[in-house]
């Protein structure tokens, strides 16, 4: 066994890149090593904003050998009349590197076939190894740019190449820069360094002021946050993403402490932060009691020497900043919401659409559809109304002009200084959430139907002037949108009618056009089902999230609802019977009675008629659904499903005993008139024909 190091040597790479880059070159180069039969025992990474490596352990000297079985031509076309080899068998071995007499012949669905078998030896690794270039220039990036007179793209332009299999050179280039054993120290404190061997890697680094295994640097950042934390008595957040991106700013890091005036303390504690955290890499400080204090922690790039003068220029930078802030959030104060909204009438939403004033006009128009729906109170309608009226208006405020990440939060903020109500200002911040595919979702009612609205809108709107999503095209975030939507729903256990809302909103547009184009406010009324197949596409998502049965997901989104809320109790219902010992019993009984009424589609009400039976069974199972049936209607989904197992034997025993297809047509009727009962109670765990049980 041997040991394998492969460094790749870049210009800086951008923090979000690091993680997501080395991962994908471990994925990669154990497939490579997988797809070419090279055993080993484990592949560890490295990654700085410099450089991604993998130390690949334990590697195979060799590959296997192999012995490969190849199909010919048909044995009529491998022999001419005279029983002689054709000139396709003898080229098909001669291709092999075989001759005839390695020919057999094996059956293959009734025809017989040439087969032969050929000994592949295995190449040693260090003849394999030099095909990793591939799997070098393969990588893709989320941005990339191009070095020199080359066409060829990366994250950023290759510097260096090291490539050693235990002590020796595995050679290959990628344009002009060829494979060695030497790599770059920390840009400022190290020099050139030579590897003796793939294991001499790690320490080589370190001693040129490269910590190169991103877990131990980042345990390093932690501990000396921590440190400072405990020294000083403060309270640190250490926020996982910010520390995930610092860690991938620096190779030799040296955490700090440094300061502001306190006088910017009277700026929002959400501004400071933004600030300190979003702009400046840097940690904030709090008492044990979560006030905000006047300190920070940064992260520097090096050691601790003339430390000092690196903290008087992080604070001096931060400075600048707070004091932007500060005079932003003064002057701001100096005006009014309607101030604000007269500018927002300039604001487009999209020149194919209107204005952001007339979307926000919709989005009222929609709050009070779905508000009704929901049967909320009075008093929530009219703050809903008052919040879609001004929920915008910090858009064009000189604060988040400056600091574009604290929309919504300043319009909370701003609106709670005018004198707005509680519940408007909070909605005013939670009509943005959730932010992200797993962000913070809306907590106040009167938010998240701001939320929905605004959100349904933007959807409804783009799909009717034809800007829908296509492949990985998406420009207006609809998607995320969309999944929000389907998140919002799902967490406050809302059931929403989408049509019945799109069909409000057209007829209240009829009257009150809010500036829509015409081809566009046509349109709507169009998209309306595929604004629904979109919305269902995002269950779809959520549930593989959560690992989900494949089959029980197509069950839920073919089934008869429509409701997103409904699809959802299904998945969870189906998910959690799926090991019962009756679970495919059950199936197969409901499956049953669904394909009948499909093939013989009848709709409620069902009339059976006792009087047309011939057979125990048959009264049997009437009595047991219609003693079922007012249970069902107000029972949960869950409970429901449980009381519909208890049909199973029922039904089994009936269509055992049961022609369903009688010649008697008043007798053939009323039993697909009772297969039609059992079938609705099972559409209403989703479309069990698409359930898979074995």
């Amino acid at each position: 066994m041997a040991n394998f190091l492969l460094e790749i040597g870049l210009e800086e790479i951008p923090a979000h890149v690091v993680t997501p880059s080395i991962e994908q070159l471990v994925k990669r180069v154990g497939k490579f090593l997988d797809d070419n039969r090279i055993t080993y025992g484990e592949i560890k990474p490295f990654s700085t904003p410099r450089r991604l490596a993998v130390q690949v352990l334990d590697i195979a000297a060799n590959q296997p050998d192999i012995d490969e079985e190849a199909k010919g031509p048909a044995k009529k076309i491998a022999l001419d009349a005279e029983g002689n080899w054709s000139k396709a068998a003898q080229g098909f071995v001669r291709g092999q590197g075989l001759t005839t007499d390695d020919i057999t012949f094996k059956e293959l669905k009734g025809v017989e076939y040439v087969y032969v078998t050929k000994h592949i030896a295995g190449k040693p690794v260090e003849e394999v190894l030099p095909g990793l270039k591939d799997v070098i220039m393969a990588m893709t990036f989320p941005t990339t740019m191009k070095w020199a007179n080359n066409s060829f793209e990366y994250v950023r332009p290759i510097k260096w190449l090291v490539a050693l299999l235990d002590n020796e050179l595995i050679p290959f280039s990628i344009l002009e820069t060829s494979v060695g054993r030497t790599s770059r120290g920390h840009r400022f404190l190290g020099q050139e360094v030579e590897f003796t061997d793939a294991l001499s890697y790690e320490k080589a680094l370190k001693d040129q002021f490269v910590i190169a295994d991103a877990s131990v640097r980042k345990a390093l950042i932690k501990g000396q946050i921590e440190a400072i934390a405990t020294r000083k008595a403060w309270t640190i957040d250490i926020d996982a993403d910010l520390l995930e991106e610092v860690n991938n700013l620096v190779e030799w890091p040296t955490a700090f402490a440094g300061s502001f005036k306190e006088e910017y303390l009277a700026v929002p504690d959400e501004v400071l932060i933004t600030s300190m955290k979003e702009h400046q890499r840097f940690f904030y400080v709090t008492d044990a009691a979560g006030k905000l204090l006047p300190f920070f922690i940064g992260v520097r790039n090096g050691n601790s020497e003339h430390i000092d003068n690196v903290i008087a220029g992080n604070e001096k930078v931060l400075t600048a900043r707070l004091e932007d802030a500060k005079f932003f959030y003064n002057e701001d104060q100096k005006q009014t919401i309607a101030d604000y909204m007269g500018r927002v009438e300039k604001l487009s939403f999209h020149d194919k659409i209107g204005s952001v004033a007339q979307h926000m006009q919709r989005v009222k128009l929609i709050t009070q559809i779905i508000g009704k729906q929901l049967q909320m109170s009075a008093t929530e309608l009219t703050q809903l109304a008052r919040a879609s009226e001004i929920y915008k208006f910090d858009l064009v405020t000189g604060m988040v002009g400056e600091f574009s990440e604290l929309q919504g939060v300043m319009g909370e903020k701003y609106a709670t200084i005018f004198g707005e109500d509680a519940a408007v200002a909070t909605a005013i911040r939670e009509h943005y959430m959730p932010i992200s595919a797993e962000g913070d979702l809306p907590v106040s009612t009167v938010g998240a139907v701001l939320a929905l609205a605004d959100k349904y809108d933007a959807i409804l709107s783009f799909f009717a002037a034809g800007m829908i999503p296509s492949g990985a095209n998406d420009p207006y975030a609809l998607r995320r949108q969309a999944l929000g939507f389907v998140r919002i729903l799902r967490d406050k256990q809302w059931k929403l009618d989408l049509a019945a809302i799109n069909a409000g909103l057209i007829a209240s547009l009829a009257s009150d056009n809010t500036g829509l184009p015409a081809a566009v406010q046509t349109a709507l009324s169009d998209v309306n089902t595929d604004v629904a197949s979109f919305m269902v596409d995002r269950v779809k998502q959520l549930l593989n999230g959560q690992n989900t049965r494949h089959d029980i997901i197509e069950a839920v989104i073919n089934g008869d609802s429509n409701d997103i809320l409904t699809m959802f109790a299904q998945a969870h219902v189906l998910e959690a019977h799926k090991d019962d010992a009756n679970f495919r019993d059950f199936v197969e009984a409901f499956t049953r009675a669904v394909r009948l009424n499909k093939q013989n589609p009848i709709e409620a009400p069902y009339t059976v008629d006792a009087s047309l039976f011939d057979n125990d069974s048959e009264g049997v199972l009437h009595n047991a659904v219609a003693a079922l049936e007012p249970i069902l209607a107000t029972s949960s989904l869950a409970d429901s499903f449980v009381e519909a197992q208890s049909l199973v034997p029922t039904i089994a025993t009936y269509f055992e005993a049961t022609m369903i297809m009688s010649e008697d047509a008043a007798v053939r009727q009323n039993r697909l008139n009772q297969v039609a009962q059992i079938a609705a109670i099972a559409n209403k765990f989703g479309n069990l024909t698409d359930l898979i049980v074995k």
